[in-house]
């Protein structure tokens, strides 16, 4: 697949859930004059679903195929295929199909263009919740200037400088939410699969987002790793505050968080956000630890709260203090699920990704791809399937 001085003529076929955006399609053109391109916009459709509608006769020409889902039915129409781009951060959603089992056809995610839209939605969910902003927001509807007497849970706010941020999933995502939390005074630890040892493992080799995210991993005062429940626990103990869930889904983190890990996170009565996949929690678990900390709760005084350097923000009780998720087990969440009415929780339905500047960037991973493929590098974003990311 490496490039050379004679370009030889490429097909890009893209099967996208929105309209063809073409400027962004003339600028590769402009770049890359050997590439055909062919545009099908699934926006009508299921944007997971695998029957795209695309004839076989595409499938069969295509070399690059750019999607969210949408895979040729089998290896044997798309004989001419070399590189597929997903514009999704994760291939959990298509690990069982046949070009991702029974293929070695290179996979690329989009990994690295969420980090700030997603960051901002930790922020925004987590200072929500911090600062009663439920309570501020309906003083405002019913048009109430609030009195001395109904501002007692006001006076508990503590900020987050000293705060402890723990990042599970040290990846564009994590890296760019701890960028934003050193900016807000606190102190941030990583977890990774497997450790970083060196200054040079510890660097972010995907794509980045100019101007964001932590590129050369100077930021987490301590570095934690293991995929067992031993390493797990001991990062858990490291005295969090707020826990930021962003590893990918395997067959290692399914689960990775249960009753066991939420009573470690209990001793500072963390905060828990998840961005990553909603199987990675025990959601059963985690209503229970909401839970606790609401049953523990004790009238509040009306006196100033003093809080402590170092001390937890409702220590001495049970349980989790809140939670925000954009996913969940399953998706859509049921209209029935207790998880709706979780104390303290806040639940969006998976769109903290979203953002105008999406299909750009993720096309921005494309480009940077094929110009590497042209010049005989190796890919960014590149899928290890053993690992499953």
């Amino acid at each position: 697949m490496g490039g050379g001085p004679d370009k030889k003529p490429e097909h890009l076929l893209c099967t996208l859930p929105f309209p063809e955006p073409k400027a962004i399609l003339d600028r590769i053109r402009k770049h890359h004059p050997h590439i055909k391109i062919d545009y099908h916009d699934l926006t009508h459709q299921d944007a997971f679903a695998n029957d795209s509608g695309i004839p076989d006769d595409l499938w069969r020409e295509a070399t690059i195929v750019v999607t969210l889902s949408a895979l040729p039915p089998s290896p044997s129409v798309c004989p001419n295929l070399e590189l597929i781009h997903f514009f999704s951060a994760g291939t959990n959603h298509v690990q069982t199909s046949p070009i991702y089992k029974e293929t070695t056809i290179p996979l690329t995610t989009s990994s690295g263009i969420h980090g700030p839209q997603i960051a901002e939605w930790v922020l925004l969910t987590s200072l929500v919740s911090s600062h009663a902003y439920h309570t501020l927001h309906s003083w405002q509807t019913q048009h109430l200037w609030g009195k001395q007497s109904q501002t007692s849970r006001l006076r508990t706010i503590r900020d987050n400088v000293g705060q402890r941020l723990a990042v599970l999933g040290y990846g564009s995502i994590g890296r760019q939410v701890a960028h934003v939390a050193r900016a807000m005074g606190m102190d941030v630890i990583a977890y990774t699969a497997s450790p970083r040892t060196t200054p040079e493992s510890k660097h972010d080799s995907g794509f980045i987002v100019p101007g964001t995210g932590d590129p050369d991993g100077s930021i987490p005062s301590a570095w934690y790793s293991g995929l067992d429940k031993a390493s797990l626990h001991h990062f858990l103990a490291q005295d969090i505050d707020w826990l930021v869930v962003s590893v990918p889904l395997t067959k290692e983190t399914h689960h990775f968080l249960g009753a066991a890990e939420f009573d470690i996170l209990a001793k500072r009565n963390a905060f828990v956000s998840n961005i990553s996949r909603g199987q990675i929690i025990v959601q059963a678990d985690l209503i229970a630890a909401l839970k606790a900390y609401v049953d523990a709760e004790a009238p509040q005084a009306e006196a100033p709260v003093v809080a402590e350097q170092g001390a937890g923000v409702g220590a001495g009780k049970k349980g989790l203090r809140g939670a925000a998720l954009d996913v969940t087990d399953p998706e859509p969440l049921p209209e029935g699920d207790p998880l709706w009415d979780a104390p303290n929780c806040i639940v969006t339905p998976h769109i903290s990704g979203l953002s105008v500047m999406y299909a750009d960037r993720a096309f921005q991973v494309l480009e940077a791809n094929l110009k590497r493929r042209e010049e005989g590098e190796g890919l960014i974003n590149e899928v290890d399937r053993k690992r499953g990311y």
